[in-house]
């Protein structure tokens, strides 16, 4: 059983539980190690993300578990760092880099907030054309490991997050599949997992993680590893599903780390 989970935020950023209940529901789970990942700061968006004045109290929190639970459990500190966010102020343990905007003329459009939002990010960027606005959000997230130095690579095409709703996309036109696949190709030098993140399932948007199916394949095919993430936002959801995308990487023949 895969015993580590990475991506997992708080009520330091949109988080609903404290880190130590985090702490708590991961002792409880058997879980040998955890990694914390607050949202990191945008300037432009601070709906969701970690306040600049509450940094430093996330790191000496974080901290101050570590050295609690010492012998009972290994505590990482990170950031889930945007592209678009400004660097890390102090040392963290790790990152995840994602991509949670789509830059759409003067704005930054969230990229998985729904279907509304990338029809708005199409119209006002990219002359309504869908296609071209997932081109725009797959060279974004080519250039995520350049950008924020993550350790690992989050949620890959979580545009696609509300698509199991209404397909807004046809996933299987040759732009979107070419968009996707050259972010692989750019990416896949740097030696990064990619995570399944399990999410969107716990949280109900989805009945399947991130990435789909047709990327998990060719991760496979391409040798690329993966590292399964709950993208937990409350104690109850650490780990979510790992037990069945442990045996669906193994089907596939994905090479899953089982820690960082």
């Amino acid at each position: 059983m895969i015993a580590c989970d990475y991506h997992m935020h708080t009520v330091y950023c949109d988080g609903h539980d404290t880190p130590e209940a985090m702490v708590l529901s991961a002792l409880a789970m058997g879980l040998e190690e955890i990694g914390f990942s607050a949202h990191s700061f945008t300037p432009f968006d601070t709906s969701y993300c970690i306040k600049k004045e509450r940094i430093e109290a996330y790191y000496e929190e974080i901290t101050a578990l570590k050295k609690k639970y010492a012998d009972k459990i290994k505590i990482l500190f990170g950031f889930e760092q945007d592209y678009y966010s400004d660097p890390p102020e102090m040392p963290v343990d790790y990152l995840i880099g994602s991509v949670h905007y789509i830059k759409s003329g003067n704005e930054f459009v969230p990229a998985d907030e729904g279907n509304v939002k990338l029809r708005h990010a199409a119209e006002i960027g990219f002359g309504g054309d869908l296609y071209a606005m997932a081109e725009e959000y797959f060279r974004t997230e080519a250039d995520v490991v350049n950008k924020t130095g993550c350790d690992i690579i989050g949620h890959f095409d979580t545009i696609t997050k509300y698509f199991e709703r209404e397909m807004l996309l046809d996933l299987t036109h040759p732009r979107y599949r070419a968009a996707w696949k050259a972010a692989v190709d750019a990416l896949l030098p740097a030696g990064v997992p990619f995570e399944i993140n399990t999410g969107t399932i716990s949280r109900g948007v989805r009945k399947n993680a991130l990435p789909n199916d047709e990327i998990l394949d060719h991760l496979a095919l391409k040798g690329a590893s993966v590292i399964l993430s709950s993208d937990a936002h409350a104690a109850k959801n650490i780990a979510f599903d790992f037990p069945r995308y442990e045996r669906i990487a193994g089907e596939k023949g994905l090479c899953l780390r089982t820690k960082l």
